[in-house]
């Protein structure tokens, strides 16, 4: 059995677009034929479920019963890659229990692979939580994602701000997701399928729908650049899953 990889995906800061992060991945697994299975810790409601209902499970990351149901059947379950949504203001405390539980102890001696994309805000408190973060990420993947999806402005950022905070973290990698047409974003929160199926004009149970053509397009075209920064730093190997020759696209 391929070693199980778990994909944090969170910041400390609220509206900055980390669901939307979480459903590429996911996207993007299911593209290159990925076994994956997700947690969404907005409990008890829920975003990611509502747009990967099949695949995704309401859990309680403070919870020690909803913890055991995450990373005590790493290895009892096939899907070979977990993603974690963490809600805002749960991403230093899910780390921290994460310490406490021996995980970060087995990512370290290479048990399991793990990755945290740490969602970033223009904000200067944004960047506080790079060096508060990084206390737990021996072992594991880090990266810093810009975020533009909600027309996020990095411009706060000055240079010697800017290197001060990313040059502590001396392995982590630095993602941009860019932003998505307002009105093509708009309507496939509308329609609550992934990004893949409103490319593909099906419907959440692959039910032929009727999304417009150039909304469509404009979502294609912004998916295609955010796989690209997916194959950028071999995402699919990180997981240890080979990537197919041929991609599915879900374009119909």
């Amino acid at each position: 059995m391929a070693k199980p990889a778990v994909i944090v995906v969170g910041a400390d800061k609220g509206g900055v677009g980390k669901t939307t992060v979480s459903r590429t991945l996911l996207d993007y697994f299911n593209a290159n034929g990925v076994a994956t299975r997700a947690f969404d810790t907005e409990h008890p409601r829920g975003t990611l479920k509502r747009f990967h209902p099949d695949i995704t499970e309401i859990v309680d990351m403070t919870a020690t019963p909803d913890q055991m149901k995450i990373f005590d059947t790493l290895n009892t379950v096939a899907p070979s890659v977990t993603v974690i949504d963490v809600r805002a203001g749960l991403m230093s405390p899910s780390l921290a229990a994460l310490r406490d539980i021996g995980f970060l102890d087995a990512a370290r001696s290479g048990q399991i692979t793990f990755a945290v994309f740490h969602i970033l805000g223009s904000s200067i408190a944004s960047l506080d939580e790079i060096a508060e973060t990084a206390n737990f990420m021996v072992g594991a993947k880090y990266f810093l994602v810009k975020n533009f999806i909600n027309n996020t402005s990095f411009f706060e950022w000055d240079q010697s701000t800017y290197s001060a905070y990313f040059n502590r973290i001396k392995d982590a990698t630095e993602l941009t997701i860019p932003k998505l047409n307002e009105m093509a974003f708009e309507q496939v929160e509308v329609s609550s399928v992934p990004f893949l199926k409103f490319v593909a004009n099906k419907g959440i149970n692959d039910e032929a729908a009727n999304y417009s053509f150039v909304l469509r397009g404009y979502v294609r075209h912004w998916l295609a650049n955010v796989w690209s920064e997916y194959d950028r730093i071999k995402l699919t190997d990180i997981v240890g899953s080979a990537k197919p020759a041929v991609r599915a696209s879900g374009e119909k």
